[in-house]
């Protein structure tokens, strides 16, 4: 069984190979979308490393929010069809600071050097 090179470090490999290798030899759209494809195996790498850390305690945080387990999936369509129907709102103890640290997580897998990202309080 092949245990090496993980997922991410492939990932990486290759994000690395666009952005040092071909990307300095290419022009025009063709350089364009090397960097569209950098960009995008970024945001897998980040997804690899991060999500599952980020995921497990935005669950955490909903079954206390919502008093019961479920699959994130289903803990996340509850919150939505609660807050749709007014049943919760941001006076909801927690609500506020859930959203916001999930939001947070979201934005550094996505886009990590966003300015609201680093400016916005904590």
């Amino acid at each position: 069984m092949m245990d090496q090179p993980s997922m991410l470090e492939l990932v990486n490999a290759v994000r690395a190979f666009i952005e040092q290798r071909a990307m300095p030899e290419l022009k025009g759209h063709t350089a364009f979308h090397a960097r569209v494809a950098a960009n995008a195996l970024g945001i897998v790498s980040r997804e690899l490393s991060q999500a599952p850390q980020s995921g497990a305690e935005e669950k955490a945080r909903l079954k206390k929010l919502l008093g019961h387990d479920g699959t994130l999936e289903e803990l996340n369509r509850e919150l939505c069809r609660l807050l749709r129907d007014g049943t919760i709102g941001l006076d909801t103890p927690g609500l506020k600071e859930h959203l916001d640290r999930t939001t947070r997580d979201k934005v550094a897998i996505d886009q990590p050097n966003y300015s609201g990202l680093k400016q916005a309080p904590k």
